[in-house]
């Protein structure tokens, strides 16, 4: 009853918002409704920008994190013979690739029982060896599926000629084993996601005429166009499916030897070369998965179709009735008037509902490709925001969002400063000079892994508050947390004289937090893993900073390459064993004698070399210019000789001899490349 009259309330403050904001209001809830259903866009080529985006990296973090808890051993029925480097070193002939030595290796293959054999390789130009090749495939007694592809569905990798001389040499091949196989992957935006569509134009998939030629074509999965059902290794020096060179078969003599490893197995020829043919899947887009070959993408497939495993998806009704309901709680809780913490419980129910689902659909074997999981919370945040901005005054939400959510983000002197003077936080966006600190707790996601819910919850919570402490004391905003990482800036929406030094202390002290972390943990409870150690990257550039949420609903926050050098920075503390890393910009505007130099560094995703520095309040005067005098010589050993005593004078010192290590190991532009 009293939810009811809180309800009835806030609807009574909407009526009373008058007839124009009650019409833009219902417009607004309308688009929410229609965000939460088509988050990854209206068509196959229609997206909503950022959102669809983020629908798909939210995606394949579902699908990541699904096969990191289900990791498998090594697939038995299938064996990959590559061509790789090697094989192009040993014949001295990188494209096109050898058919001679294909020839002979698939006169071996017949021999030893294999239930099929796939070809990933586009026989589209000429060589000297067809005829051998042609004879070859004619002969075999294997069922054999031959890569085919045309210009009409692969206009950007293959020609006119091309085209016409892959269909010839295809139709030699008529009446044989050999059959023409499609080897045609949906990789829109470049990621290869799902199952290619079924054309009529288009020969069967090369996984499914080889088990349709094997005589399994119940197998096949009539139809499907679902998600690739993508698995992982259960020991990561062991791969998913067993590679061998192709060189290994073309010795007759050792064919009964390897005879074993062929019999009775489905059997996948084509290439594995560095930086050809590398298809970016659900498990690729993270820094440290490499993007496996086109060939192992058949593989999945194949594997996919002998595990039965058509993933099935929500029906359109489903999805729709998914985000009537999101949308109807981002409305009523709108429209209720709580205050204290039941609200909070309130939404961080609500929104873990949301992130929920979808990874426990995909948990459950659902095909979540098209679920509008981002599209769900951001409809919700519409709707909700539409419905409190028209029940509220303007000046009661800036009044309260000022007093509640800038206190959290900003200082205490520079939020009562907002709330006199409003227009200090661009509507719009602005370009502005910002000291940007990046921050990130080493190791804690892996640990979270180890632990319940509710200790996950308690150990962040606690450190994100040390952390926001330590910026807002000096003077910061506070931008975003992600995950366990903390984004704040200097400079904007008020930039005050002293804001440098205010930041390259915050930066220091961010790190002494993590480390009083650290002890504060393991201390309370012994029984806990050991938490890493809080890695910090400072950077000074332009940014776009701005309120991008709208009038009555404040998201102030900044973009720009500033921001992403900041966290460039933070992951270089890594590979360079330091713990707060600042660029020369930074340095240069902080006015503090406190840094030394450790080099120049090319970040990762970056071409142009940056130097770098760490801080060390303890150190001499001497010893830091000592120091620089080393970075700045041109002669890798004179600076070694430079460094060493400073490393027998420090010790325990790991980024230190960390520099002495790179002194010698650094590019033509005297800069050492973060990998």
């Amino acid at each position: 009853m009293i939810g009811k009259g809180l309800v009835r309330r806030g609807w009574r403050n909407v009526r009373e918002a008058g007839p124009r904001r009650l019409a833009l209001t219902g417009v607004l809830v309308l688009l929410a409704l229609f965000i939460a259903r088509y988050g990854w866009g209206f068509s196959e080529t229609q997206d909503i920008p950022v959102v669809s985006s983020a629908e798909r990296a939210l995606y394949d973090f579902r699908v990541t994190d699904d096969a990191e808890r289900h990791r498998v051993s090594q697939d038995p029925r299938i064996v990959l013979v590559v061509y790789n480097d090697q094989t192009l070193a040993e014949l001295r002939k990188r494209s096109p690739l050898d058919r001679g030595l294909l020839a002979k290796v698939l006169a071996n293959l017949d021999t030893m029982g294999a239930k099929a054999i796939g070809i990933d390789i586009l026989f589209d130009q000429p060589q000297d060896e067809d005829d051998a090749l042609v004879a070859q495939l004619r002969s075999m007694s294997t069922p054999v599926a031959v890569a085919y592809a045309d210009r009409a569905t692969n206009a950007n990798s293959i020609g006119y000629d091309q085209d016409r001389y892959l269909k010839s040499l295809l139709a030699r091949l008529e009446g044989s084993k050999a059959k023409p196989a499609s080897v045609r992957l949906n990789d829109r935006y470049g990621v290869a996601r799902v199952w290619p569509e079924i054309r009529a134009d288009l020969p069967p998939l090369l996984a499914r005429r080889m088990l349709a030629e094997a005589g399994q074509a119940n197998k096949t999965l009539p139809g499907y166009t679902g998600a690739i059902a993508y698995r992982l290794s259960d020991s990561r020096d062991t791969p998913l499916f067993q590679s061998l060179p192709i060189q290994t078969f073309l010795d007759p003599a050792v064919a009964p030897y390897l005879a074993p490893a062929i019999k009775g197995r489905y059997v996948l020829i084509g290439g594995d070369i560095v930086d050809i043919d590398r298809v970016a899947t659900t498990l690729s887009e993270g820094a440290d998965s490499p993007q496996p070959p086109g060939l192992q993408v058949h593989a999945e497939m194949l594997a996919q179709m002998l595990d039965g495993k058509a993933l099935p998806r929500l029906l359109p009704v489903t999805l729709w009735a998914f985000a009537i309901l999101f949308v109807l709680m981002a409305v009523l809780t709108g429209l209720l008037e709580w205050g204290s913490w039941r609200i909070y419980v309130l939404l961080a129910v609500q929104f873990a509902f949301m992130l929920g689902i979808p990874m426990a659909f995909q948990y459950g074997g659902v095909d979540t490709y098209g679920l509008p999981a981002v599209g769900w919370v951001l409809g919700w945040i519409l709707a909700f925001t539409a419905v409190t901005s028209a029940a509220r005054t303007a000046g009661a939400v800036q009044r309260n969002f000022a007093q509640g959510a800038l206190g959290k983000y900003l200082p205490r002197e520079m939020a009562r400063e907002i709330i006199e003077r409003p227009e200090l936080l661009s509507l719009h966006g602005e370009k502005k000079e910002l000291f940007v600190i990046f921050s990130d707790l080493e190791g804690f996601t892996k640990m979270s892994h180890a632990l319940q819910p509710e200790q996950v919850a308690r150990l962040l919570n606690r450190y994100l508050s040390m952390l926001s402490k330590v910026v807002l004391d000096h003077g910061g905003v506070l931008d975003k947390f992600v995950g366990d990482a903390v984004v704040a800036f200097w400079g904007a929406p008020i930039a005050r004289p002293d804001d440098g030094e205010r930041a390259a202390r915050a930066g220091y002290a961010l790190w002494q937090a993590g480390e009083a972390f650290r002890k504060e943990v393991a201390k309370s409870d012994p029984s806990l893993p050991k938490i890493g150690k809080t890695r910090v990257g400072m950077h000074w550039g332009e940014a776009v900073v701005g309120n991008f949420g709208g009038e009555n609903r404040i998201q102030y926050t900044a973009l720009g390459d500033s921001m992403n050098t900041a966290a460039r920075l933070e992951s270089a503390n890594k590979a360079l064993d330091s713990n707060v890393l600042a660029s020369r910009e930074m340095v240069e505007r902080s006015e503090l004698d406190w840094w030394r130099p450790l080099g120049r560094v090319v970040l990762r995703g970056r071409a142009k070399p940056v130097d770098v520095f760490d801080v060390a309040p303890d150190w001499p005067a001497a010893d830091r210019e000592a120091l620089a005098q080393a970075v700045s010589m041109s002669d890798p050993e004179e600076a070694a000789a430079k460094i060493i005593p400073l490393t027998r004078r420090y010790p325990a010192d790991n980024a230190l001899k960390n520099l002495l290590q790179r002194t010698r190991s650094l590019n033509e532009e005297g800069a050492y490349v973060v990998s």
